[in-house]
């Protein structure tokens, strides 16, 4: 799932709590965060296991556990549902390609709805039909309406949940697209790429 989407569950999850603990900017905020910052590991592909970034630990469950237990222990509810943000992001990630869930293990798991078996078991032979590997992957996310669509439909319960629950807080949602700019730019980039004889 990309980026803005994670944001748009981020937003949807703490304009549900706000209804309940009517947060200070800093927490939800600080919730909305962590509910998508994992995907900022991106930019450390390279030192991952087949340059994937969700080998990384940052892509595993160990972060969002340990700030489940320091908010515990600070008894800061914001961070302790920034974990829970955080977790749910890991969790969603296991249904699209799969992460590296406890990380020890060096070997992504998940349903990986995105890819089949085939494709797994034969992916060098896969990505060498394109001329930038990216494309393999980015190809299958934009080709699936299943994911197009639930990006569509996160979108708008977005912008219901803040308006209902965090109305406030409603300027924040502009900055879903941010992460959609970078998805898209980058979609039309490697589409590019891949039209040039």
């Amino acid at each position: 799932m990309h980026i803005n989407s994670h944001f748009a569950i981020g937003v949807i999850f703490a304009s549900i709590l706000n209804y309940f603990y009517n947060f200070p900017l800093f927490d939800f905020v600080l919730i909305v965060l962590f509910s998508f910052v994992c995907d900022l590991d991106v930019f450390f592909a390279k030192y991952a296991i087949k340059h994937n970034h969700r080998m990384l630990i940052s892509h595993s469950i160990i972060p969002p556990f340990l700030l489940l237990i320091v908010g515990v222990i600070l008894n800061w509810p914001a961070l302790v549902y920034s974990g829970a943000a955080y977790s749910i992001h890991v969790i969603i990630d296991t249904f699209d390609w799969g992460t590296n869930f406890f990380y020890f293990k060096k070997k992504p798991i998940g349903l990986k709805l995105l890819i089949t078996k085939e494709e797994i078991e034969n992916l060098p032979e896969y990505l060498s039909k394109f001329k930038k590997a990216e494309s393999f992957f980015d190809s299958k996310y934009y080709n699936s309406k299943i994911s197009l669509g639930i990006e569509a439909m996160l979108f708008i319960l977005m912008m219901v949940f803040i308006i209902i629950f965090a109305l406030e807080f409603v300027l924040i949602s502009l900055f879903y697209f941010l992460g959609l700019y970078f998805h898209l730019s980058r979609h039309f980039k490697l589409k590019k790429i891949e039209a040039k004889k």
